[in-house]
């Protein structure tokens, strides 16, 4: 009896353990929609997304950045950072005007560039972008330099004609560029490709931007974009809940959007950008927050967009997934900045103790 009695609460004790394991994974119902019109898919998204938060995780796997020791791996002020197919990693420096690059372990292989306005040298680098052949970077004094994979100059293209705050290469050596146009009577940030020796191919889309002599709102929706792995451009005005896919002709070519609450502006937050204005600069604060922050884009077709809604413990924000064919599948916590998702890697950069900049990747586990 007694063993029968054994043998039955084992049973139950295994069910409910694959019954546990099974809730935490398992998706609800997709209650979108998907739609195609004349070439053109409309993704329509619930509020809701089909799998839990536990649907991903990320494990620490290496960190690049000393606050003393070797110079080699010591940063000034990260601006941004790149990785290529060989699992390199490459670290702007805004503040020293070079690139110092790193191989997939985190050793140090070389510097790239130095101050200056000559060739080769950087002023003020803004942005970094890589393709399989070169990797470019926008200056602050409207120019591009070009360099190799192992940190020999190719070449520069001045950008004076327009105001590039933006710049990426597609696959083909295209420019990818957002201009910035200051009108007072209308004012607004364009989204241009150009060929690789600055030729407009197209203008792909528009947003508004400040407008001077108005009141300006530190809040308002800002345009961010990305380009795929197969040069297509991923594209947001985050004025409504919107991601717009366009083909590397610039013809759009999916729309994604999705049911969100809107984030209200705390009053900390309108304290803290207030107190940073020149008392000349009138504000209009906004109520809420925009749609989303940003997006990333992983090797996989996912899109991670960056929301507003803050983790209940207040260190950091969730970020929305949606599958390649624009489904919301998860919401997930992250608690730094995502800046590239590669081969199932998340780089980021963070701040140790003492506040110095360091470079991190994370091994990601999706479970799902």
């Amino acid at each position: 009896m007694k063993t029968i009695t054994k043998i039955i609460s084992i049973v139950l004790f295994l069910s409910i353990l694959i019954i546990t394991i099974c809730c935490r994974q398992q998706k609800t119902e997709w209650k979108g929609t998907i739609k195609d019109v004349n070439g053109l898919t409309t993704v329509k998204n619930p509020k809701e997304p089909m799998y839990r938060e536990d649907v991903f995780s990320l494990e620490e796997e290496l960190s690049i950045g000393e606050s003393e020791g070797s110079e080699e791996y010591m940063f000034s002020r990260i601006r941004t950072i790149a990785v290529d197919e060989e699992e390199r990693i490459y670290v702007l420096d805004y503040r020293e005007s070079h690139i110092k690059v790193f191989d997939r372990n985190g050793e140090y292989l070389r510097t790239i560039g130095k101050k200056g306005e000559g060739p080769g040298e950087l002023n003020r680098p803004r942005s970094l972008s890589i393709n399989q052949n070169e990797l470019m970077v926008l200056e602050i004094s409207r120019r591009l330099s070009f360099f190799s994979h192992e940190g020999e100059f190719l070449r520069n293209l001045s950008t004076k004609e327009i105001w590039a705050l933006r710049s990426r290469l597609d696959s083909k050596g295209n420019i990818i560029v957002t201009e910035g146009l200051m009108d007072p009577e209308n004012s607004c940030y364009k989204l241009k490709k150009f060929d690789a020796e600055m030729n407009l191919l197209t203008e792909i889309a528009s947003s508004p931007a400040p407008q001077p002599g108005k009141a300006f709102n530190p809040f308002m929706p800002a345009a961010y974009w990305l380009i795929d792995n197969d040069d297509n451009i991923v594209y947001g005005y985050p004025k409504d809940y919107e991601i717009q896919i366009y083909n590397p002709k610039g013809k759009l070519i999916k729309k994604i959007t999705k049911e969100y609450d809107p984030v209200e502006i705390t009053e900390e937050e309108k304290e803290e950008v207030t107190n940073d204005m020149p008392p000349e600069i009138k504000v209009d604060l906004s109520k809420y927050h925009s749609a989303f922050r940003q997006f990333t884009l992983d090797d996989e077709g996912r899109i991670l967009v960056q929301t507003w809604e803050k983790i209940k413990d207040g260190k950091g924000y969730y970020c929305d997934v949606f599958n390649p064919e624009g489904r919301y599948i998860a919401k997930i916590p992250l608690r730094m900045r995502p800046i590239v998702f590669k081969r199932r890697k998340l780089y980021t950069i963070e701040e140790d103790e003492e506040g110095f900049q360091v470079v991190k990747r994370h091994k990601i586990n999706w479970n799902y």
